[in-house]
């Protein structure tokens, strides 16, 4: 298949992910706005406001909401590598600091290494405006058969 083809699928994937088309509601509003801003083989960039719903008792984005787009979109940038979806093998973030709701911040992924059927990404997410350095996603993720397809992947959490 076409590279721009492949990019197009994997992207067409995360936006029915936000809008609930394929996935469970915590996924749609978790992602709810998300804003892909460029995208190439490897590497997406997106804008996102932290919706009300994706709330802390204290008026942060909730650490459990972060998970899930920080997850959803490192598997977008796989996706656009690999043209399919991966089951998580490791999956950590580092926590550098907070995020209020109707705040606006930045999210990219860039694929960083592939061996096999095992590939690696890594996700910022940063303030928008001065790019302070939210929270710090890796991933590993990989296949037990070529071809799987998004459906046949369950959310995570």
């Amino acid at each position: 298949m076409e590279e721009d083809a492949i990019l197009q699928k994997s992207l067409k994937w995360l936006r029915d992910l936000s809008k609930g088309n394929i996935s469970h509601e915590l996924e749609a509003l978790t992602l709810e706005g998300l804003q892909i801003v460029h995208a190439q083989k490897g590497s997406i960039h997106c804008n996102f406001v932290v919706p009300t719903l994706a709330s802390d008792p204290d008026g942060n984005w909730h650490v459990g909401a972060m998970a899930t787009l920080i997850d959803d979109v490192a598997a977008t940038a796989i996706y656009s590598v690999v043209d399919h979806v991966k089951l998580s093998l490791d999956f950590s973030i580092s926590f550098y600091s907070t995020a209020k709701i109707q705040e606006e911040v930045e999210i990219e992924a860039k694929v960083i290494g592939e061996k096999g059927r095992l590939t690696q990404v890594v996700v910022e997410v940063t303030r928008k405006g001065n790019r302070e350095l939210i929270a710090l996603g890796k991933q590993w993720m990989a296949s037990d058969k070529k071809g799987m397809k998004p459906s046949q992947v369950s959310s995570k959490l």
